[in-house]
């Protein structure tokens, strides 16, 4: 490159003493600037029009100290960036008088290499740190004029404005950023007679390594900057991250990983074979560059854990797949999701059962109980009496709230298909099997709560299976060889009299003992008469409002009736004949031509019994039920002993009542120890 197209012509001090000085002396005098490089006639005329001593040329304007201290930490990286690349230039002069200088884009000094006491010439000028080398302080030089040209310039001699610069020959080249924006200036000072003919080429060459590990630097960042975001990422998603190579070396893995498998992990450096059971579809991406998602693969490093996987290739700039990125979730995280959305979850609380009659609270004291226990739970009541709103409420109040809640009606589904619905089944299992497979209850409930409803409806044959699932706590598919780790809490729920049924023949009296660890009774409606009006206020204000009408009055003929109908529905007919009624009435007054048919007074009707004088039938459901709660408190104490070897305090403490308590109801029911 021809620098001399930047600068003022010759470096010749002969030269300069002999045309140059004397057009200075003449421009000085007289302002004209025939014969000279038109740049500089242009820096002298600037010079003269700022009004600038032509005998000075000492800058006297430095930066104070807070100033000063602010442009430094502005510019520090450039200045740390730049110091190498001026040291380096500075070896080709050294001891030779020159110094090298950086400015910032407005011409202040921020630093300095050099020999600053050569032949005491430095001391003419002022090379101090803050101190301003522009064409107005100090007349044209490298520095002020590359600043006003925004390209390298060199000033030699006597081309400066100023006097006491025409020993020096200055070689400016501006600084710029990705955006083309001037962030500061390279210069080079030395003697006149020493400068060489290239001194502006390698200024220009300095700058422009300077601004490319600008750019390096600000690639650097970025990258750092991603690589962190990335990592920060990988480390906190919920799924597990296992990063490979091309090999299938695995390269990093997350903490979100060792959460899943439940211990910390040493994978690094070992074969994706140390993690998965079948690796084949992994090592067909690595070679064929296509990705999977939701793959069902099986973890083996300890453990034995099904996992659905995703993997994608990693490439490079040409486009080379360099590894992969697999993310891993488990099938039962999998499942609690698909629950949340599908449905599968428990809504009611114990807050949300109405009634204070004193069957239904101590049923309420029981479920609370049962609730911070992971025990089997059998609810037994009528149809209709709230069996799965007390198995939703248990739930909800348990550790396992936050996990799903899945029920199964026994009695719904055809014998044929129970054992592909409890436990599911892998694909091919048998025709119209769904590709892929399917889950069954058990793995969709892991983590939460199974509700086996018309438990006393399974058959003889499903429940040995169900009795090995709750021994063993595992499960394995229908067709399938791999065998699942489960953890359910199970609640049963049946309207018939399960021991009536072992009796019989009809239930395992094994399963039996198994699911009555605590078991709640439900009492019928007819039985609790108190709370009918508070579940007809409770009915008739949720309808009202879900169908954006006011709530109706009541004639207390209606009222005498409910309380005297004996409910073979329970709470559910209850609650559809308040509905019934609203939609009936369009909002007027509730009559008796609203009630259905069976719950109206029947002909010869008198005065009704007063609800608070049991009637014979009532006085005898009651007995029934003091007994079948005897028949349970027996059964649970005797289970319970069984349970824990005899040891009274034991159970005592699981029931939570005293010893002495349980001692007296050993007395009460005859039982032996």
């Amino acid at each position: 490159m021809n620098y001399g197209l930047y600068g003022g012509g010759t470096v010749s001090p002969n030269a300069a003493e002999s045309d140059l000085y004397q057009s200075w002396k003449k421009f000085i005098e007289s302002g004209e600037t025939g014969g000279i490089n038109p740049d500089i006639a242009k820096a002298w005329k600037r010079c003269a029009a700022f009004r600038v001593n032509p005998y000075a040329g000492r800058s006297e304007f430095v930066l104070e100290k807070s100033k000063l201290r602010e442009v430094l930490e502005s510019h520090h990286e450039l200045i740390d960036l730049a110091r190498p690349f001026m040291n380096n230039l500075y070896k080709f002069v050294a001891g030779s008088g020159f110094i090298v200088l950086l400015c910032d884009e407005h011409g202040y000094i921020m630093d300095t290499v050099g020999d600053r006491d050569v032949n005491g010439n430095t001391d003419e000028l002022n090379f101090n740190i803050g101190a301003l080398w522009t064409e107005e302080e100090i007349g044209n030089n490298g520095v002020g004029t590359s600043l006003v040209l925004r390209k390298p310039f060199q000033v030699s001699g006597a081309e400066h404005y100023c006097r006491k610069h025409h020993k020096w020959t200055c070689s400016g080249s501006p600084i710029f950023n990705e955006n083309n924006e001037m962030i500061g200036i390279l210069e080079m000072s030395g003697p006149v007679e020493k400068t060489h003919l290239h001194t502006l080429g390698m200024v220009v060459a300095a700058a422009e390594a300077i601004e490319h590990q600008i750019q390096v630097h600000r690639q650097n960042r970025e990258l750092t900057l991603l690589n962190n975001r990335m990592n920060n990422i990988i480390n906190n998603v919920s799924d597990g991250v296992v990063i490979i190579d091309i090999f299938g070396e695995i390269t990093q893995t997350n903490p979100a990983l060792e959460r899943i498998l439940d211990r910390s992990l040493d994978l690094c450096g070992k074969t994706i074979e140390n993690l998965f059971e079948n690796t084949l579809i992994i090592r067909d991406m690595l070679v064929s560059g296509k990705g999977f998602k939701d793959v069902e693969l099986t973890i083996r490093n300890g453990i034995t854990l099904p996992c659905l996987v995703t993997g994608e290739v990693l490439r490079d700039e040409q486009g080379h797949i360099t590894g992969a990125s697999i993310f891993i979730d488990t099938i039962k995280n999998v499942h609690n999701l698909v629950n949340r959305f599908s449905g599968a979850q428990a809504t009611f609380q114990f807050e949300d059962i109405i009634g204070d009659s004193k069957e239904l609270m101590e049923a309420i004291r029981l479920g609370t109980r049962a609730a911070v226990s992971n025990s089997n739970v059998l609810l037994q009541g009528d149809s209709g009496t709230g069996k799965e709103l007390f198995a939703q409420a248990i739930h909800n109040r348990s550790s396992r709230a936050n996990y799903p809640f899945v029920a199964i009606n026994c009695g719904a589904i055809p014998r044929e298909l129970l054992d592909s619905e409890l436990f599911g089944y892998v694909e091919g299992a048998f025709t119209g099997a769904k590709k892929g497979g399917r889950p069954g209850k058990f793995e969709m409930a892991s983590g939460g709560t199974l509700f086996l409803d018309e438990i006393a409806d399974l058959p003889l044959a499903k429940q040995v299976a169900l009795l090995r699932v709750l021994q063993e706590r595992k499960i394995m598919r229908i067709g399938g060889e791999r065998v699942i780790q489960v953890d359910v809490r199970i609640i049963c729920a049946t309207n018939k009299n399960l021991f009536e049924e072992v009796k019989k023949g009809h239930f395992r009296q094994d399963l039996y003992y198994r699911l009555n660890v605590i078991s709640i009774i439900l009492p019928p409606l007819k039985n609790r008469r108190g709370d009918i009006l508070l579940l007809l206020n409770h009915f008739l204000h949720s309808y009202s409002k879900r169908m954006g009408v006011p709530a109706p009055d009541v004639d207390q003929q209606v009222i005498r009736c409910l309380q005297n109908y004996n409910w073979p529905g329970n709470v559910r007919e209850l609650q559809n004949v308040v509905e019934r009624m609203l939609n009936i009435s369009g909002g007027e007054k509730l009559t008796l031509e609203y009630l259905p048919m069976e719950v109206r007074p029947q002909p010869g009707y008198a005065n009704p019994v007063p609800k608070h004088t049991p009637g014979p039938t009532l006085e005898k459901e009651r007995k029934r039920i003091k007994e079948l709660q005897a028949q349970q408190e027996t059964e649970e104490i005797v289970a319970l002993l069984a349970e824990c070897g005899g040891n009274v305090s034991e159970v005592a403490r699981k029931i939570g009542i005293s010893r002495n308590t349980l001692y007296r109801k050993m007395r009460q029911y005859n039982i032996m120890r």
